[in-house]
């Protein structure tokens, strides 16, 4: 088997990380360094305000939002006045080692994925503190917090006071005051030789706690010595910006993304890593120089004038990855749709044939599909709740084989995950760990247009929505007449296939329209403007006046004949729906919306110039 970690980082605004298995792509990780990335790092912060009723406290530690500490992660240390920072956060008082089992291999951290790195999480370890938050903290108190979940949308970021720093085969965790085996660590013959080995190195470590990682599997004493001493050191760097530091400040900011790679995911069965980047090919050699220092010659400076990844036959597979629906060769398709609670996977037969019964055909394309769903939720660093749609399966012994064979794809991923059954609809749920916003968020921003959900607002539809708000508005007092602007293709339907709608609305009130098509608006943008008599008269390339229930007032241009063409870009309205501060017509009141809506944000009726607006999407 040939595996290959491919570094990207030819272009300094996104870094990629690729793991190849045998030509075919297994994992990616991007960092894009204009995105706010915290996960990992430890702060010294302040608490801004306790919430009680939620049994949390939000800090300050200098991010652009506050912080989310929940009560089960606070050290029991904190809620004694009298024991200073320092203390609580080297572990020198019994209280601060409060929240950790008494046995840390069995019940203690488990180590969990980021994006492109792993960490130590203390999980619901036995003995943690139920003490109410308000017990533990106070408002303007000083901490210091890890980042465990970087924030997502408009929530912040996640935080601990458990802190834990990760070396390559061990994980200094200084309040845990003992030393332990990762529990993912199976094979007990190992986890003895590990444990005695942590044991032996502990004597040295000053009472400050640790855990031998999932990569320490098979490693000398000499390999472990020297992570520890390595951590160590980083260890004292952050104790002396603790000391020097008034609060919030960085204490510990995670390594770059390629540094990440070769500390989590480099094990000995890789066989190149392959960098890009002169600078990157560098500081891998001087991080291998102190930690793995054999593995030197398995580092190759790639100099090709074709990208990296086009070169390994990456870069086609990394732009599937925004597509929703995957086609396997032999038919079969996958769909997934991700939304802000879940995840929703579809298994499709497709054009997959078998000369079996439906129940034999069932049951093999949901077999060949759970490789590739594994793969496609480790690539796409899909989190939160996943429900997987199977094709239905009669049999229990081929519902139970399938959950077997998903469990065992899922063994290769860091991420924490808990896996149901089949329940008898065919539908299968799951949780992994969400510690990021996954691939899609982090690169795609939301359409404008659409507002994120697919789909527009026909032009008929949008164009009827137009026509509600008229009757409504045109019936107010203080308004002559009143100009829409609104998409060329709403305004060519209200111009050609409402025109006798529109001409009786104007005889029945008296009052005039004028239609303005902009080609700058999206499809659902509408823009309301109420205009006086001496504002009937179009403009040159406005857009049409029907003009046919309101006469200009003597010595004013007749209104111009419909004609239904699209309004210039340049000669769009004074005031636009995107610009609420705008000053309003002097002789008349505004009313603007986004999506042709009818419900109004304040009194029904506008006087002096006073400006209206209606929230997106409403009907009137």
């Amino acid at each position: 088997m040939s595996r290959k970690i491919l570094i990207n980082e030819a272009d300094p605004e996104e870094r990629r990380i690729a793991v190849v298995e045998n030509g075919l792509l297994q994992e990616i990780h991007i960092d894009n360094p204009s995105r706010e990335v915290h996960l990992g790092n430890v702060y010294k912060g302040k608490v801004v305000n306790i919430e009680p009723s939620i049994g949390a406290a939000f800090v300050d530690y200098g991010g652009s939002r506050n912080g989310f500490l929940h009560a089960s992660d606070v050290l029991p240390a904190y809620a004694d006045p009298n024991v200073t920072l320092e203390d609580i956060v080297t572990g020198r008082v019994e209280s601060a080692r409060a929240g950790y089992s008494g046995e840390i291999d069995e019940a203690g951290p488990l180590e969990k994925k980021g994006p492109g790195e792993e960490q130590v999480e203390e999980g619901k370890a036995k003995g943690r503190t139920k003490l109410p938050i308000n017990e533990l903290l106070r408002k303007g108190q000083e901490v210091v917090v890890q980042i465990t979940k970087d924030g997502i949308g408009a929530k912040g970021s996640t935080l601990t006071t458990y802190i834990s720093v990760p070396g390559r085969y061990l994980v200094f965790m200084p309040s845990l005051g003992k030393c332990g085996v990762s529990r993912k660590i199976a094979d007990e013959k190992e986890r003895g030789r590990l444990k005695k080995l942590a044991q032996e190195l502990a004597k040295g470590a000053a009472g400050i706690g640790f855990i031998v990682r999932t990569a320490g599997i098979n490693r000398t004493k000499k390999e472990l010595l020297k992570d520890l001493d390595y951590l160590k050191k980083l260890w004292s760097l952050l104790m002396k910006r603790l000391k020097s530091t008034p609060a919030p400040a960085p204490l510990y900011e995670e390594s770059d993304l390629a540094i990440k790679t070769m500390r989590d995911i480099f094990t000995p069965d890789i066989q190149e890593v392959v960098v890009d980047s002169e600078d990157a090919y560098n500081r891998i050699l001087e991080f291998l120089d102190k930690l793995m220092p054999r593995y030197r010659n398995r580092i190759v400076h790639y100099k090709g004038g074709e990208p990296i990844f086009h070169h390994f036959g990456v870069e086609a597979e990394i732009e599937t990855l925004f597509d929703n629906r995957i086609e396997l060769k032999s038919g079969i398709s996958i769909v997934i749709e991700q939304t802000e609670a879940l995840v929703a996977i579809d298994v499709n037969s497709g054009k997959f044939k078998t000369e079996s019964d439906l129940e034999e055909t069932a049951y093999l394309t949901n077999m060949e599909a759970v490789p590739e769903i594994v793969r496609q939720i480790r690539l796409r660093d899909l989190g939160g709740m996943l429900v997987i749609d199977f094709i239905d399966m009669m049999e229990e012994k081929h519902r139970k084989a399938v959950e077997k064979h998903l469990r065992e794809c899922l063994k290769g991923d860091r991420a924490r995950i808990k896996v149901g059954k089949i329940s008898q609809f065919g539908m299968l749920e799951m949780t992994r760990q969400r510690v990021g916003p996954g691939l899609k968020r982090m690169l795609f921003s939301q359409c404008p247009t659409c507002r994120g959900t697919g789909m527009v607002r026909s032009s008929s539809s949008q164009g009827l929505a137009v026509l509600r708000r008229l009757r409504a508005t045109l019936r107010r007092k203080n308004v002559d007449g009143v100009e829409v602007t609104v998409h060329p293709d709403v305004a060519d339907y209200l111009l050609n296939q409402k025109r006798g709608a529109l001409h009786q609305l104007e005889q029945e009130t008296g009052r005039f329209v004028r239609i303005v098509g902009e080609p700058s608006f999206p499809g659902e943008g509408v823009h309301f403007q109420a205009l006086s008599r001496r504002e009937e008269h179009p403009l040159p390339g406005r857009g049409t006046s029907l003009g046919a229930g309101a006469q200009a007032p003597q010595g004013s241009r007749a209104p111009a004949k419909a004609h239904g063409k699209p309004a210039s870009k340049a000669a769009a309205p004074a005031s636009s729906s995107s610009s609420p501060s705008s000053p309003s017509s002097k002789s008349g009141s505004r009313q603007s919306s986004k999506g042709g809506g009818g419900s109004k944000r304040g009194s029904g009726r506008s006087q002096g110039g006073r400006r209206q607006r209606s929230s997106p999407g409403q009907g009137g």
